[in-house]
């Protein structure tokens, strides 16, 4: 069987992915749009299903969220015969993806100068957190790690002074999947029109850099004279902390108290804060600060702020936002990871995959294509769940070879 209906975006893309932990969303993003995904884990499996928190049925959401849509085959690959079944694998796929130290196929004779011979259109794809080169390359790590080294998160202090890992958003460990499941269907696109594959490799640590590349960017253009960088028209030309640092002392683009939650203010643009107030009927506040015609937070006018903060408290946060369309204006919600899931605009957009289905409740793949039904991916697999189905109907294995494997320990024990 095929992971996905025949008219998926990615329907007819074979991936073979050897995968350790969170790096394996490589090939999640490829199998939500349709690619048939065979992750290839040792007899003992992936041991992602134990890690972290929470458990959902003796397995972590953290391996039904990333392998789901995928189908498990255990290999002992310290065996020749595993190898062999590997090597058939990857004669007719189109991408193998090496979701852990790099090397680590090439150390058992399966990496890309070895695969290519198989099949020259192979695209290699090797996900680590460090990258191949650099002096963390052989670093172990995990997801944390590449933030930390980003810059992207501050250390908290207990009150005794000790400091601990904050509260924040992952950004490395699923920006380096995204970034490298783009590069190879960059690389795909490329191998069907010349024949040739490729290998690229992605470090996670690189991803959150990228993705936090306003702030260190900024950082940089500061070390030039402020005859040549300066900050914006509306601020005076005075340069600004980067990224939301500079936003602390904003008002008209700021965090506000409603009357039972907050709400994000972001009248910058001089129409949209002209709207605000008019809708409020408090022109006078136009009148008296009205403002540069962009980017204009009105920085460190705490009369203002105090005003503003009495006028949203007088409405609720979806008062406020369904208001905020009626007069053109900019107010969003300020939701939890909790709230999240009630707010309206979720909930049409995206919503849960039901647990009852899927083994755990999940938000799907966020890339709709206009008048297709989007793939509904199978719950993530056990260990070997697939074991005969891929020998037999993707390789073609006969029943006795497949006994054969099994009798010759490739499987591993009891498979």
């Amino acid at each position: 069987m095929e992971s996905a209906a025949p008219g998926a975006p990615l329907a007819g893309l074979r991936v073979i992915e050897f995968s350790l932990l969170g790096p394996g969303a490589v090939g999640l993003h490829l199998a939500d749009l349709g690619a048939d995904v065979i992750k290839v884990e040792s007899p003992q499996g992936d041991y992602i299903r134990q890690m972290t928190w929470p458990i959902i049925e003796d397995s972590s959401l953290l391996h039904w969220h990333i392998h789901r849509g995928k189908r498990s085959l255990t290999l002992d690959l310290k065996t020749e015969e595993a190898k062999d079944v590997f090597r058939d694998l990857v004669r007719d796929a189109d991408v193998v993806i090496e979701a852990m130290r790099p090397g680590a196929l090439a150390k058992r004779g399966l990496g890309f100068e070895d695969l290519r011979e198989i099949n020259p259109r192979i695209v290699f794809c090797t996900i680590s957190g460090y990258g191949m080169t650099g002096p963390y390359a052989d670093l172990p790590s995990h997801g944390i790690a590449y933030d930390t080294w980003a810059g992207l998160v501050k250390p908290g202090y207990t009150e005794d002074g000790l400091p601990f890992i904050p509260e924040h958003p992952s950004v490395g460990i699923h920006a380096g999947p995204l970034f490298a499941a783009f590069g190879v269907l960059a690389g795909v696109t490329r191998a069907r029109e010349t024949g040739q594959g490729c290998f690229l490799e992605v470090a996670q640590s690189d991803a959150s850099a990228a993705m936090d590349w306003l702030r260190s960017e900024t950082f940089k253009a500061y070390e030039r004279p402020e005859s040549e960088v300066t900050g914006n028209k509306a601020d005076n030309y005075e340069r600004r902390a980067p990224g939301t640092a500079g936003m602390t002392t904003g008002v008209r683009y700021q965090i506000y108290e409603s009357s039972d939650s907050h709400i994000l203010f972001m009248a910058s643009e001089q129409e949209f804060w002209k709207n605000f107030c008019a809708g409020v009927d408090r022109m006078d506040l136009f009148d008296k600060w009205p403002g540069s015609k962009f980017g204009d937070h009105a920085k460190d006018n705490m009369e203002l702020r105090k005003i503003l903060a009495e006028i949203f408290k007088t409405k609720t946060t979806a008062e406020w936002v369904i208001w905020s369309g009626e007069h053109n204006t900019t107010i969003a919600p300020v939701n939890t990871p909790e709230t999240l899931a009630q707010d309206p605009q979720f909930i049409d957009r995206l919503g849960f995959m039901s647990y009852e289905t899927h083994g755990a409740d999940m938000i799907p793949y966020p890339v709709k294509f206009l008048g297709e039904d989007p793939v509904d991916p199978t719950p993530a697999p056990t260990a070997g769940q697939h074991n005969d189905e891929v020998l037999e109907e993707v390789l073609g294995y006969t029943a006795e070879q497949v006994a054969s494997l099994r009798q010759a320990g490739a499987l591993g024990e009891g498979r």
